[in-house]
């Protein structure tokens, strides 16, 4: 089984800091790439004036990775404590490591072609012969390009959080769409069993406390895959409150990861269907069967039960909970999640595939 994945923090980590983590190997790269790219560029675009095209390009490629890489080092290094700077200051000293660390590889090119020159008798062609007409015009374009890099980043920031937001907005409104819905048929079943069976109505009332303490809160979007189980759970002891013996439910979930996180309310609406379309209209009931699995970097969950003719026509035109639920996973894990069903036989499967991921700093808070 693979390792389960970190949930992904929010895009602007460190208070909103804007500024990409050029420790990480695929920030590095991505430097190397465009470094080389540009000096490809610059080569081709000097090639008419100067007529040396693989010197040129040499030369360029060597000091823009140089500078760009010193620049990336430097940054590394000083993120943690730009990270805690307002952005103004923050962008400022960015860009002051930035003209700073060019004009330090610039003089150590400069300098290096000196000894070069006084070790050989002759100065070579890859390094500059000029020291201010080498080292100013760096340094303005560093300013310039630095200063454009910094603002990408920051309107990139921007952009993401903005459609994280809207992306929390979204699963909230849905969430709420389907509670109501949810708390109507808990209480519409304990009501039937104030008179009947006041005890049971009693048992029934502790469960639907339970289940507003786990998952219906405003602040737990996300929940664990345990306690998304325990919900479902609980509501079934509701139902088998008002079916009795007619609902039966095999659970096949021993080999899910308890801690992958899932947006709360997953299995229970499924688990509603699944009771309401499924086992009701049948006289004699049936079996409902929820199972899950880990398949490689993916959780599987799979709720199956018999239904009737005349439920799957019923069927046919209640999907809300289903397409709310493809919704939400859709908005969760970024298009990565699916929701197929399989209405062709006597049973009727839903099955649920979404990345697996875990919320490090605990289920409680919502990383979205």
């Amino acid at each position: 089984m693979s390792e389960p994945r970190a949930a992904p923090a929010p895009a602007a980590d460190k208070q909103g800091f804007f500024l990409p983590d050029f420790c990480e190997a695929r920030a590095v790269l991505a430097i190397v790439l465009i470094a080389a790219l540009l000096a490809i560029v610059l080569a081709l675009a000097r090639q008419a004036a100067h007529g040396t095209f693989w010197i040129d390009l040499a030369r360029s490629s060597a000091y823009l990775l140089w500078a760009s890489l010193s620049c990336a080092a430097v940054l590394c290094k000083a993120r943690p404590w730009l990270a805690g700077k307002p952005p103004r200051a923050a962008t400022l000293g960015a860009l002051g490591l930035m003209v700073g660390t060019v004009g330090v590889v610039s003089e150590l090119a400069f300098w290096a072609g000196q000894a070069w020159a006084a070790r050989t008798g002759a100065p070579s062609s890859l390094f500059p012969e000029r020291h201010w007409a080498f080292l100013l015009p760096n340094l303005l374009i560093a300013a310039i390009v630095g200063a454009l890099a910094l603002r990408y980043f920051y309107v990139a920031t921007e952009w993401r959080r903005s459609v994280e937001l809207e992306a929390r907005s979204r699963i909230r409104a849905l969430q709420a769409r389907i509670r109501p819905h949810f708390l109507f048929n808990s209480m519409n079943t304990i009501a039937s069993l104030t008179r009947s069976d006041p005890a049971r109505a009693e048992e029934a009332i502790e469960d639907l406390a339970d289940l507003f303490r786990i998952s219906l809160s405003d602040a737990r979007a996300r929940i664990t895959l345990r306690e998304e189980l325990e919900v479902a759970r609980i509501y079934q002891r509701i139902e088998q409150l008002r079916l009795g013996e007619r609902l039966r439910v095999r659970w096949k979930v021993a080999e899910l990861p308890p801690h992958a996180i899932v947006p709360s309310l997953l299995l229970q609406p499924l688990l509603e269907n699944a009771i309401g379309h499924g086992i009701e209209p049948l006289p004699e009931g049936g079996t409902i069967t929820v199972e899950g699995r880990s398949d490689g970097d993916e959780v599987v969950i799979e709720v199956a039960n018999p239904v009737s003719t005349t439920a799957r026509a019923v069927r046919n035109g209640n999907r809300m909970a289903l397409d709310n639920i493809r919704q939400r996973l859709d908005l969760a894990f970024g298009g990565r999640a699916s929701v197929a069903v399989d209405d062709t036989g006597e049973q009727y499967r839903v099955t649920l595939r979404f990345p697996l991921l875990t919320d490090p700093a605990g289920a409680g808070r919502s990383p979205w």
